[in-house]
């Protein structure tokens, strides 16, 4: 009997792991989200998803408590880096969505040899669509060989075996979500370089 108190007592004194949570959005312990670019987004995240720890960390009475231990100097420089933080937040998350509703995405079918044809499609990376794995997708949806090559200017593209492109375009615009004005088809004779 003896034992097994003692077996208890040394299974509780040892130290326990903590379970800690990390922020969907920066990917920080929500204590440290102010330190990233997102506090915003961070903020509405933690709101949806762990609403005990926003109620600990943005509620009315801790926000006091915090700006209550500084200093009127340091509250005033507090407040003004908060309020830039959140200006250039904003003007960041303004610029990425310009750019994004600027961003053309070009589908050029090349033709090979007197019948074969490679489909070309440049742009996708300014819609936020990770090369590779559309790559892959593309390669099982139209069962031909594709790649993401590196272009004469310095950028990437997917080269797609086959004349696809009006599926292309139909995948693009449906299942990407990128508005039909910004997909042009283009139409090349001969490959160039080969």
């Amino acid at each position: 009997m003896a034992s097994e108190t003692g077996a208890t007592e040394t299974a509780s004194s040892e130290p326990q792991a903590r379970h800690v949570v990390y922020c969907g959005v920066c990917t920080l312990p929500p204590e440290y989200c102010e330190f990233g670019g997102t506090a915003k987004k961070c903020k509405e995240w933690l709101e949806m998803n762990h609403v005990d720890l926003h109620e600990k960390l943005y509620s009315e009475e801790a926000v006091a408590a915090t700006l209550s231990t500084l200093s009127l100097e340091a509250q005033k420089r507090a407040a003004k880096d908060s309020q830039k933080k959140e200006a250039k937040a904003a003007a960041a998350e303004a610029k990425a969505a310009e750019t994004k509703a600027q961003a053309q995405i070009l589908i050029k079918r090349v033709e090979r040899n007197k019948r074969k044809y490679v489909t070309a499609v440049s742009g996708l990376e300014a819609h936020g669509m990770d090369l590779k794995k559309v790559a892959k997708e593309w390669g099982k949806k139209f069962a031909t060989g594709s790649s993401v090559t590196k272009t004469a200017s310095g950028g990437e593209e997917v080269v797609v075996q086959g004349d696809n492109s009006d599926e292309i375009f139909d995948w693009v615009v449906d299942v990407a979500g990128v508005p039909e004005a910004n997909v042009d088809c283009i139409e090349d004779k001969k490959k160039k370089g080969a």
